[in-house]
């Protein structure tokens, strides 16, 4: 079957263990890294304790978004159908050699909740916290440190090109950076 998808020109995605070995290598790194939460195909990430909440009733694309900052109690917090929060990831993720991808677990997403709008696609050569665009059906309670989706990696083909854009060695939650692109 590996042969087929390399000769169809397919991506391939790598298994747990294979995302081992590239972890040894230098290509992957994820901090803080648990054994027990490699899947046979990805790695599951957790939400860190603080979420951003827009504070804005109209989003001008062309102005820097306001926000509240929420900290997430051991006891909970309530999500709201209608909002946008963002969140982060606890870990740090490097990929040098890689397409990193973040996807919801199937748990969070029957759950009605959403980990991402569409910034689920990383780019070879991405460092950093990953942002989530986390919205939810109906009220949900979330708690800090919940395992909350998965990053899995795809080979690459052709000539490597690393990113180096806006969001690289972020520190924390990242605002939408698109207003800077009006000037």
């Amino acid at each position: 079957m590996a042969l087929i998808n390399e000769i169809k020109g397919k991506s391939m995605i790598l298994t747990g263990d294979e995302i081992l070995n590239e972890m040894k290598a230098g290509n992957i790194s994820v901090e803080p890294f648990e054994m027990s939460r490699l899947n046979p195909n990805s790695y599951n990430l957790c939400l860190y304790d603080t979420l951003l909440m827009l504070a804005d009733d109209v989003l001008d694309m062309r102005k820097e978004c306001r926000y509240k900052e929420i900290v997430i109690p051991e006891s909970g917090f309530r999500l709201e159908p209608g909002h946008l929060y963002l969140g982060r990831t606890l870990e740090y993720t490097k990929t040098l050699k890689h397409v990193p991808l973040l996807e919801g677990r199937s748990s969070i997403g029957r759950l009605g909740i959403s980990i991402h709008a569409t910034a689920g696609f990383g780019d070879v050569g991405f460092c950093g916290f990953w942002t989530l665009e986390i919205s939810v059906i109906q009220p949900v309670i979330i708690y800090p440190r919940i395992e909350i989706c998965q990053i899995y990696y795809t080979e690459v083909k052709g000539k490597l090109s690393r990113y180096e854009g806006k969001y690289q060695n972020n520190k924390g939650i990242q605002v939408s950076g698109i207003h800077g692109e009006f000037s």
